[in-house]
């Protein structure tokens, strides 16, 4: 993709990932940098992040990096997530960070890995981008 979208723009694109609260920071076919802060209304039982948050934030930035990768005039779908959580989340942001682990023509696979704000891994994401053709 030759004219590339702004984080805000791509995230604008996103509504879902947007009323989530998650912006992007870095948005390139290499890497995608995401965030999601911690909210009270986005826990589950102890103040602990929903998993299903940390999911929303991993397969928004490995959505976000597969569609960077793809040829122009292709859509994307997640076709296959998986995620392991090592850790939970009891304030703060979480950061995802999106990397290409393979291009092809019809399938990008991308690994998320979501730290805490001290560093610490919480989670990763590996997920399955079908490339879509025009039409």
């Amino acid at each position: 993709m030759t004219d590339t979208p702004s984080p805000e723009a791509l995230v604008k694109a996103l509504p879902f990932a947007e009323n989530l609260g998650i912006a992007l920071e870095e948005a390139t076919p290499a890497r995608v940098r995401a965030v999601l802060p911690w909210a009270p209304e986005l826990c589950t039982v102890g103040g602990a992040l929903h998993g299903g948050a940390l999911m929303a934030l991993a397969d928004t930035a490995g959505a976000v990096c597969a569609f960077l990768s793809l040829p122009p005039g292709a859509s994307t779908s997640t076709v296959e997530s998986k995620t392991n959580f090592f850790r939970a989340v009891r304030s703060g942001v979480v950061r995802a960070e999106t990397r290409p682990v393979h291009v092809g023509r019809s399938f990008i696979a991308v690994r998320t890995d979501l730290h805490d704000e001290d560093g610490t891994l919480v989670g990763q994401t590996t997920q399955t981008q079908a490339v879509l053709a025009a039409g």
